[in-house]
């Protein structure tokens, strides 16, 4: 029997956890859905990701709204996936920050995107005639982006040094699966994992999953994070054929990984991914709703 598209079947309501992670340090999690965060400057908000709709991010903000009544002036998006932009209108935010390559990418395959991501997981996507449209920021950078929160509360670029906290977004899980569909595995799995290391963070909030606390834990996302990616690009990069490469790395990462959330959804598109990027092909192809079922079909029928 055809296993069920990307995460189209799972319907089921995933229970959310709002933990503080220091004083005015906030994380939202839900049993490996995309996680959001706040931080509390002296007289206002920053927040972290935007999820799916503006009707899933109120209901965050409600939560919120239970510990701080500051205003939001801040919204910081970490990469342009749908599930994690489309709801900013929500927020009302002064400013809307993003890396210029974000931008670059919303432009070239937002619309794309969106389609490809609502039929992947429509379960994210509470009422979404509630979109307005595509989420532009109205500030970029394209190396580091300081706020300066006041107080005593350090600065943040996704990380608060004297709370030694970090919001990674997907650069690491924390017990999720990762999703490599559009990554560049050998920086990734290289340089990038080294760079967020060496920060040193005691507390680290990755796109999905449980938020890792303590060096060990911290340690532990990055290590299991590094070893997702040297495991595909090993049994990828030993394959003659795209789907002998999906079929060996799914046996090598399955005993381990195979139970946690949205793996089953990932893998054929991490893969392809991959594949792609061990025969030449630099810059990751737009996926479409079309070509998330080609390859759906293909590799996990």
């Amino acid at each position: 029997m055809a296993k069920p598209f990307a995460s189209s079947a799972d319907l089921g309501e995933k229970r959310q956890s709002l933990e503080v992670l220091a004083e005015g340090v906030y994380a939202l999690t839900a049993e490996g859905d995309p996680n959001v965060g706040a931080i509390e400057a002296e007289d206002f908000l920053v927040c972290f990701e935007a999820l799916a709709t503006p009707v899933a991010a109120r209901q965050w903000l409600a939560r919120l709204r239970e510990h701080t009544d500051k205003p939001i002036r801040y919204l910081v998006l970490s990469h342009y996936h749908a599930v994690r932009v489309l709801g900013a209108s929500a927020f009302g935010a002064d400013v809307i920050v993003t890396h210029d390559k974000t931008r670059e990418l919303i432009a070239e395959r937002g619309e794309q995107d969106w389609a490809s991501e609502y039929a992947r997981m429509p379960r994210l996507f509470k009422e979404p005639e509630s979109i307005p449209g595509l989420t532009w920021p109205t500030a970029t950078f394209s190396d580091t982006f300081t706020i300066d929160l006041g107080g005593d509360r350090g600065d943040l670029v996704a990380w608060l040094p004297k709370r030694r906290v970090m919001f990674a977004g997907d650069l690491v899980e924390s017990q999720a699966a990762l999703y490599t569909g559009d990554a560049f595995h050998h920086d990734w799995s290289t340089a990038t994992l080294d760079k967020v290391a060496s920060f040193g963070a005691e507390t680290l909030v990755g796109g999905r999953g449980a938020v890792a606390r303590g060096k060990a834990g911290v340690d532990a996302a990055i290590g299991q994070t590094r070893d997702f990616l040297a495991v595909m690009l090993r049994e990828a990069g030993a394959a003659g054929t795209l789907k002998e490469a999906f079929d060996r790395t799914h046996r090598a990462l399955a005993p381990r990984y195979g139970s946690w959330p949205i793996f089953e959804h990932c893998l054929p598109f991490n893969v392809s991914r991959l594949w792609d990027e061990l025969h030449g092909v630099e810059r990751p192809r737009i996926w479409t709703a079309e070509r998330d079922r080609e390859v759906w079909d293909q590799l996990q029928s």
